[in-house]
């Protein structure tokens, strides 16, 4: 029986098991199994599914959970079982004759080539089909292959399948002995994971958290950022107060404040949001951080001169409607501090996210926290130093 009637037959005998039952007997196969099957069931009975192999997995069972949770930290525990491994000695009739006689060959993407038992190459399907029949492996394989090792982190294998686009890549150990393959859109659904959990992390929200998370596991995971939040606000709070003599004498300032903050605070997100999106994908390492920071200064220049002439406007008609004094020289002000702030968060945008991936931390993690804060200080600062220095 082959390997995919048999996964047909386990589908079927799952489907129609209660959610839990199903669960217990899904935990106990290879991952790359749980992960097969549940894509072969409806999205809603997968999903509830899912929702109890936590419950149903042992505490031991690492590697599992792992999967389960999306959080895998090497490719060790993305790897599946090889295919395909034949000496360099072989001919190509004797792999034909090989696959001819595999369980599944619709699974096989490559022949991995060894040489005392060590991987020396690679060999493509198209490759084979077009050879001789009498012409050994060693002649049509791809030399020196790259392969990554088991303990290889999945960010490194994330950046390394951006420049290399294969369906499989073979795991080796360190003694090149080919010890398992990956699949190449199991690396890329990992990419497509990180950039749709970006927007969470961005605010606290840890990648393990989904809808049917429990309450408390959801406020464990929540609450310190919250915390950091507050902590940080205080900062953007005592910079406001060491100018309170200046709000009290123009009153006008006060309304403004979060306007400024608000479009200070928008810059520095979409200058976050690209340099996220360019250190998942990798980009990153080909465009220098200066050019980088350059780009963003000039957008955060250009925006902010765009939005600075319509706030300074405005702060014009609200100081002459309030009776304030000096409103022209107020809207200069505004506009000025407009500038000034969203240059800076766009600095900050990409200064935030490579600092902390720069220490070893998660660069979307509260990204967004301490970019706020960073925005609030420098913008309401420039601000309220300005209007003090050339109102007042």
């Amino acid at each position: 029986m082959s390997q995919s009637t048999q996964l047909n037959e386990r589908v079927e005998h799952i489907r129609d098991m209660p959610a839990m039952d199903a669960a217990e007997e899904l935990v106990r196969l290879p991952t790359d199994d749980i992960q097969l099957i549940l894509s072969q069931l409806p999205t809603d009975q997968a999903l509830t599914m899912a929702s109890h192999l936590g419950e149903a997995a042992a505490p031991d069972e690492a590697a599992t959970r792992a999967v389960l949770s999306g959080m895998e930290e090497s490719v060790g525990e993305l790897m599946t079982p090889p295919t395909a491994i034949l000496p360099a000695s072989h001919t190509v009739a004797e792999a034909l004759t090989f696959m001819v006689k595999s369980a599944d060959v619709s699974e096989i993407s490559y022949i991995f080539v060894t040489e005392n038992h060590r991987l020396v190459g690679i060999v493509g399907m198209r490759d084979l089909i077009l050879a001789r029949p009498s012409e050994p492996l060693a002649s049509i394989m791809a030399q020196e292959p790259f392969a990554f090792r088991q303990d290889t982190p999945i960010e490194e294998a994330v950046d390394d399948v951006l420049a290399r686009h294969y369906p499989m890549y073979p795991v080796v150990d360190d003694q090149m002995r080919v010890v398992g393959e990956v699949r190449g859109w199991k690396l890329y659904e990992r990419i497509a994971s990180q950039l749709s959990a970006q927007a969470g992390s961005q605010y606290g929200v840890a990648k393990e958290e989904q809808i049917n998370t429990p309450v408390f596991a959801a406020f464990r995971m929540r609450h310190p950022w919250l915390q950091v939040n507050l902590i940080t606000a205080f900062a953007a709070a005592f910079v406001v107060g060491m100018f309170e003599s200046t709000i009290t004498q123009i009153v006008a300032l006060a309304a403004f404040l979060p306007v400024l903050a608000g479009q200070s605070g928008n810059t520095g997100c979409q200058a976050l949001a690209i340099t996220l999106r360019g250190i998942t994908l990798g980009q990153i390492q080909d465009y220098p951080v200066s050019r980088l920071l350059r780009k963003e200064i000039l957008l955060g220049a250009l925006n902010g001169a765009a939005v600075g002439v319509i706030a300074g406007v405005a702060m014009f008609a609200y100081a002459v409607s309030t009776g304030s004094a000096n409103p022209a020289m107020l809207g200069l002000v505004i506009f000025i501090a407009m500038i000034g702030a969203c240059m800076g968060s766009g600095i900050f945008g990409v200064a935030v996210p490579l600092l902390l991936k720069r220490f070893g931390a998660d660069p979307a993690t509260a990204s967004s926290i301490f970019l706020t804060t960073f925005t609030d200080i420098i913008g309401m600062g420039l601000m309220l130093f300005l209007a003090s220095t050339l109102v007042l």
